[in-house]
């Protein structure tokens, strides 16, 4: 069982004098985003040079004053200059939800800019690691063609399995679960509502199962809620969820100011210095 590495120093960084400490923490996969999975995934597309556009649709009475706008909903749109990748804050967007959890960021991809279709998307809820999102979107913005795969299924549980993470006994092929058995990938069944260009998706009968994609998530306990999930559309290149799953399960530390409550305990930590 994981403990802390500094007990004296406080789970809640609020509490402790002076403003919030810093902690180095681990593992990722139950750190958490440190409640700024916009800014930190915001900052890496600037970087990356993509657009921001912000959409705002309200209402506005023509006798009512401009602070007393009623803002219906609000998107936050980043595009890559060959406009062929997209990433979407949609949380003040009502959002639908993963795993009982809202959507935070929908990212997508096609094959052409003459299309007005993705062909993938990607789906994250709050409070998975920023970290490993922006590491996503930074070999996204590297791949030459976003919808054409490199690599099989195979390169994502060698990814995780090369940090520690067991194969899943039934499915070594298809999942595998960290050495705490909070933390899961599995490729299975879509959720609904997760969009992919595959026609497939489209004859599917209610009795058939659906098109695969890998699916990860983390529960601190059985029959708890989840802390965080995340999921992938059939048709996104196996070696960019690759990516997404070496950085989650990446064993080096993250600095993190604000800790999931459901993992506290679970968490190593030592003070920033």
């Amino acid at each position: 069982m994981e403990v802390p590495l500094y007990p004296d120093f406080p789970l809640d960084p609020s509490t402790s004098r002076g403003g919030q400490p810093v902690f180095w923490v681990g593992p990722r996969y139950l750190a958490g985003d440190d409640g700024r999975l916009y800014d930190a995934v915001a900052d890496t597309l600037a970087d990356l040079g993509w657009t921001s556009l912000t959409i705002v649709r309200g209402r506005h009475g023509p006798d009512e004053a401009s602070q007393d706008r009623q803002v219906l909903r609000s998107t936050v749109l980043h595009i890559s200059s060959d406009t062929l990748r997209w990433a979407q804050w949609s949380l003040a967007d009502e959002p639908f939800h993963l795993g009982e959890l809202p959507i935070a960021w929908q990212i997508s991809a096609r094959a052409e800019a003459s299309s007005p279709l993705a062909q993938w998307s990607v789906y994250f809820t709050p409070d998975v690691p920023g970290e490993a999102v922006s590491d996503f979107l930074v070999a996204l913005d590297a791949h030459v063609q976003p919808a054409v795969p490199l690599a099989g299924p195979e390169l994502v549980l060698d990814a995780v399995a090369a940090h520690g993470w067991f194969r899943d006994i039934d499915q070594p092929q298809a999942a595998a679960t960290d050495p705490t058995f909070t933390s899961h990938i599995s490729l299975g069944e879509v959720p609904p509502l997760i969009q992919d260009a595959d026609p497939r998706a489209l004859v599917t009968e209610a009795d058939e199962a659906g098109l695969a994609g890998w699916q990860a998530w983390a529960q601190p306990a059985l029959g708890a809620p989840y802390l965080w999930a995340a999921s992938f559309s059939a048709s996104v290149p196996h070696d960019l969820v690759a990516v997404f799953a070496a950085s989650l399960s990446s064993t080096a530390p993250v600095l993190r100011r604000v800790l999931p409550e459901a993992t506290q305990e679970r968490l190593l930590r030592a003070p920033a210095v």
